[in-house]
């Protein structure tokens, strides 16, 4: 019998309302194994094997379900109904103007970011689970209601992870909805490929020509502007703590920037981005469909107590988060994010994770 792979499925814990979470761990038949809740399709676990029997764990996370209700920084989760942020949470379809919940910022900053003060990262997904030649494959569900955080629109969403036999965790995220809406899907893992300590050393290159600038608040200007010059060009392989230094002495305080792919959602899988750990060796490689490609170096992580007594401080994961582009909704430039009733929301990435010695 040809090996496909397996998953295993443990409870996990109860929320605050009572309801059962599970953990599933996949695994492929590689040994590379991924460990996903049900509970906002969070990856806590990503094991890579790295030779002689050893491998390294590559995402931060927690190791209980109450550091998970509370996860200020999105620690693994999947963002939705719209990943990053909304200007002032206001955004118009055919004329009717929508107020989101306001959860980022204070006062007259106040945005909307990452789906609102519930968004699917903290909600509990239904989750059936298939073996297939590819690697085994989990299928999270979500329904989403009318008016859920003032987005408007019955909104049916899936998202199905495989943790393939090529050591790729593939992602595939769909929803329709019975009402004009928005909608930008996002997966926010944090990466860390030498399993510990700070990414500095680790050596990153995003193949894009072009980035969106955005204001203090970090909602786009609108502008579409090429990296040539700037501190954001990272066509070339460049080492994260040099780069991060390079935009701290310009007043930056590390990346958390949007990367024009495309400037159409054409639904084209490109090559994003590649980063490497010189320490651990592992390599990956980001593929998707998506037009935008959010780098972020973990700026504010506040040292966090961790999964098995880490601590998470500023810098110590990325992400690499791929969408359309922050503040869409109001930029007519921007490729659109509303979905209508009879369309199908469609989008893949793909990480692809390979020794390199």
């Amino acid at each position: 019998m040809l090996d496909y792979g397996s998953i295993q499925k443990e409870f996990f814990g109860y929320t605050k309302e009572g309801i059962p979470v599970y953990e599933y761990i996949l695994i492929n038949r590689n040994s590379m194994i991924m460990n996903v809740l049900n509970y906002g399709g969070i990856v806590r676990e990503l094991w890579i094997p790295i030779g002689d029997g050893q491998f390294v764990d590559v995402v931060l996370g927690y190791d209980t379900l109450e550091e998970y209700e509370k996860n200020p920084g999105y620690l693994g989760a999947i963002i939705g109904r719209y990943a990053n942020r909304i200007a002032n949470g206001r955004f118009v379809i055919d004329s009717v103007q929508y107020q989101l919940a306001l959860n980022d910022g204070g006062g007259k900053r106040s945005n909307a970011l990452h789906g609102g003060w519930k968004g699917f990262d903290k909600k509990v997904w239904n989750a059936t689970t298939e073996i297939t030649p590819e690697g085994p494959k989990l299928i999270l569900k979500y329904a989403s209601h009318d008016g859920e955080e003032g987005y408007p629109g019955n909104l049916e969403a899936t998202v199905v992870y495989t943790l393939t036999n090529d050591n790729e965790w593939r992602i595939e995220y769909t929803a329709k909805t019975d009402k004009p809406t928005i909608i930008n899907l996002t997966q926010h893992t944090y990466f860390n490929l030498s399993g510990k300590g700070k990414i500095y050393n680790h050596q990153v290159q995003i193949y894009a020509e072009k980035f969106t600038p955005a204001n203090e608040n970090l909602i786009p200007t609108g502008e579409i502007k090429s990296v040539e010059g700037t501190g954001y060009d990272l066509r070339n392989e460049t080492v994260i703590g040099d780069a991060i230094l390079k935009l701290e002495k310009q007043g930056i305080n590390g990346f958390d920037i949007n990367y024009v792919l495309s400037e159409k959602d054409d639904k084209v899988l490109k090559h994003a981005a590649s980063v490497f750990s010189p320490e651990s060796k592992v390599l990956v490689e980001v593929y998707t469909t998506q037009p935008g490609l959010q780098f972020y170096t973990g700026n504010y992580l506040l040292g966090w107590w961790g999964k098995r007594g880490s601590i998470y401080d500023k810098h110590t994961g990325f992400c690499l988060e791929t969408q359309h582009f922050p503040d869409s909704p109001n930029h007519e430039n921007f490729p659109s994010t509303v979905l209508r009733p009879n369309e199908i929301y469609n989008h893949i990435t793909i990480f692809k994770f390979q020794l390199i010695h």
